[in-house]
């Protein structure tokens, strides 16, 4: 019997200088599809994600350098595996949108576009104001939510964003009320709170002007063509149809990323988890998560090689 699997993806924070780099100098379609990227945004990927430089931190660059990655790493697993076909596809917040791509409901090039300008929605969100991200280790969520909404009552504007694993949530917000509520959240038990390096606010209120404008591109790039349904990280749930991934998507945008709570839901459901893209972040989490799903991952033609060997029918 054939074994069910998840194809996931990570998000922003998986990227790395050099990421890919093996894929490009060992397969013709690495470097075809380096290409057709750059020329479909004007940016040149091959100096963007291997040479040292400010940019591929910029949440416009970032966002299309790691899904390129991770579809190379997935078309590559693909013609490796052709006959493996996925169960469901999961992504982290960005890693949904590249979700949607491997499931077949939006053209590779069509992606890369769409998170492209995805990103530059966001900053445009947050240019105006000093907004940022805090992870909070080591106090369970109600705790977290606790001191967000009693920041809340005061008027602060702050609010989780990622559910990551027990013990590590990611809050967002204005930077200033973050980093006021430092001592709240170590006094309500956490172990850290760690200011990260980031210019956006993802996953709440403050990116309410991002949302009409991503809408409107989802709707002329999506597609009625998923080969398996995705998961929601705003739901935790599965669909399949473009009506809701524009309706989802636009909303995770605001809402926060609930990856713990939706591996918990699938992990029954699947035998394996495959990540495909820079790292292991997700395989990480996993492990944490749902200890006796087995994640594996292709980042490498040596990871390609042996998830093959694994998996192929």
């Amino acid at each position: 019997m054939s074994k069910k699997i998840a194809m996931i993806f990570a998000g922003q924070g998986s990227q790395a200088v050099g990421m890919g780099k093996d894929f490009y100098e060992k397969s013709d379609i690495a470097k075809e599809m380096f290409e057709k990227a750059g020329q479909r945004i004007g940016i040149d990927f091959k100096e963007l994600i291997f040479d040292e430089n400010e940019k591929l931190n910029e949440t416009a660059f970032t966002q299309p350098a790691i899904l390129l990655i991770q579809m190379i790493a997935y078309r590559l697993f693909k013609d490796a595996c052709p006959s493996v076909e996925a169960t469901l596809f999961l992504g982290h917040s960005l890693g949904e949108f590249s979700a949607l791509c491997a499931s077949g409901a939006i053209d590779y090039l069509d992606a890369v576009e769409l998170v492209h300008q995805r990103g530059a929605f966001m900053q445009s969100a947050c240019d105006s104001i000093d907004a940022g991200m805090m992870a909070i280790v080591g106090l369970d969520d109600e705790g977290v939510e606790k001191v967000c909404l009693n920041a809340q009552k005061d008027g602060k504007k702050v609010w989780p964003a990622n559910y990551n694993q027990d013990g590590q949530l990611v809050v967002a917000g204005m930077k200033s009320d973050l980093i006021s509520l430092e001592q709240a959240f170590k006094d309500a038990g956490a172990k850290r709170a760690l200011l990260l390096n980031m210019s956006v606010a993802s996953h709440c209120d403050i990116l309410i002007p991002a949302q009409e404008p991503l809408a409107a591109l989802m709707t002329s790039m999506i597609q009625e063509k998923f080969s398996a349904p995705v998961i929601s990280n705003v739901t935790t749930k599965a669909y399949s149809t473009k009506n809701e991934a524009i309706a989802l998507l636009k909303e995770q945008l605001v809402k926060p990323v609930k990856y713990k709570q939706s591996i918990e839901a699938i992990a029954n459901d699947v035998d394996i988890a495959i990540e495909f893209g820079n790292g292991n972040v997700l395989k990480g989490l996993n492990r944490r998560i749902a200890k006796d799903l087995m994640t594996l991952n292709v980042s490498d033609m040596a990871s390609l090689a042996q998830v093959s060997e694994e998996v192929c029918i």
